[in-house]
């Protein structure tokens, strides 16, 4: 069964586009491992909560920020298709020098 992403929003605090970008970046990079995201206004002030099958990955108040789209695919790809390639949102291996 294909996850469904969940991210609970501060309407609040005017937090729903942020949301709405984060839903529909997940939903272009993940089309074929999702079942979808939901968009949840929580009631209590000041969250922003990313959960995949009631699993949290990300929360804005433990983190003390909001996730970076590159952050949040990697950390959803993780979950869904480790073995899948994000491309130029994949974490790069640090150059060395000689």
């Amino acid at each position: 069964m294909k996850p469904i992403i969940t991210i609970e929003y501060c309407p609040k605090c005017g937090w729903l586009l942020r949301a709405a970008y984060m839903a529909q970046e997940l939903l272009t990079t993940f089309s074929e491992e999702l079942k979808g995201v939901t968009l949840v206004p929580s009631e209590v002030s000041g969250r922003y909560a990313i959960s995949i099958n009631d699993e949290k990955l990300f929360d804005r108040k433990e983190q003390g920020r909001f996730p970076e789209i590159k952050e949040l695919k990697q950390l959803v790809r993780d979950k869904v298709s480790p073995s899948k390639s994000l491309g130029h949102s994949d974490n790069k291996a640090e150059p060395t020098t000689e």
